[in-house]
């Protein structure tokens, strides 16, 4: 069995010997393991440090592409190379190193398609107050979407199993780390999560430059995997809403119309023409979302084969 640990890195020069103090070189039940570093347009040394601390297997951006890519192409490069389990951290040195071990553990009994690291956010004192709330509310949000229980859902400390990343696809530009688990709960992986602990503060997240920001584009990222993989939820819930908006102006109007006092209330009878157009606008996208949702899924399967073909492993 091989174990790929990649580390996603941005100008991480003075963070990755950090890292690397705590990487581990072997692992229970493992044959091999092999760090693997994802230089997302790095301007520093981060590559020649990495070199200089044992780092054989690198990838590559010309100039940055973002987390999701930058995790995507690390996935690509390891099953390429025999990766049977994909490790994710990071290079700023928050997640601990030493727990991989337990990490791939429920991958290797079999208990598990994908682990993820509790960072236990409650715990962490560099999180303010309502950063603690908004990280409870956006596990509850995607837990809802996907139809987990994660207590940490944005945590990027993970293991994935060969067989789980040939089933999930990575389209969002923001970030993997909300997107693959809606798609695994709607694809029924199974998901665990192991308390972790986090070290020291090193830096600032670079994937945002304020917690509103962050909230937006997770938002996004949520709302869009939302209509791609579970459209009823979205368009259903629109369609009643604007059925009932168009139902109470209707009823207004022909209240009077029977008693004789219709007129002047004509606005009721437009108001209610317009929600009533939405209730159908809502009900017809279902319909298109629905077909679209039919044929992504013969595409995934299609995918999921070609992966099978693309990254056979050599006996």
């Amino acid at each position: 069995m091989k174990v790929f640990i990649q580390i996603p890195c941005l100008n991480e020069e003075e963070t990755l010997p950090l890292v690397f103090k705590t990487m581990p070189k072997k692992l229970p039940y493992v044959d091999e393991v092999e760090w693997l570093i994802v230089d997302d347009g790095c301007t520093d040394k981060t590559v020649e440090v990495a070199k200089k601390l044992g780092v054989r297997h690198f990838v590559h951006h010309r100039k940055t592409m973002g987390l999701a890519r930058s995790f995507r192409d690390g996935v690509d490069y390891a099953l390429k190379h025999g990766a049977d389990i994909v490790v994710n951290t990071d290079g700023d040195n928050q997640y601990p190193q030493d727990r991989i071990a337990d990490l791939i553990k429920p991958i290797v009994d079999g208990e598990a398609d994908i682990v993820i690291g509790d960072r236990q956010t409650k715990t962490i004192k560099e999180f303010s107050t309502f950063k603690k709330i908004m990280q409870r509310f956006g596990s509850w949000t995607v837990n809802k979407a996907g139809g987990t229980d994660l207590p940490d859902a944005p945590s990027g400390f993970r293991a994935y199993s060969r067989y789980s990343l040939y089933r999930l696809n990575i389209v969002t530009q923001f970030s993997y780390a909300m997107e693959t688990i809606i798609q695994s709960g709607t694809k029924q992986l199974n998901i665990v999560s192991i308390p972790i602990t986090t070290n020291k503060k090193t830096r600032d997240s670079r994937l945002f430059t304020n917690i509103w920001q962050h909230m937006a584009k997770s938002g996004q990222a949520i709302l869009r995997n939302f209509v791609m993989y579970k459209p009823h939820a979205i368009f259903v819930t629109l369609g009643v809403i604007f059925s009932i908006a168009a139902a109470v102006p209707f009823l207004r109007y022909f209240y009077f119309y029977l008693t004789g006092d219709s007129a002047g209330h004509v606005q009721s009878l437009i108001f209610g023409t317009a929600m009533l157009l939405g209730a159908m606008l809502s009900f017809a996208l279902l319909v298109i979302a629905d077909l679209l949702k039919t044929n992504r899924v013969l595409l995934e399967d299609l995918e999921e084969r070609v992966k099978e073909i693309q990254y056979k492993k050599k006996d």
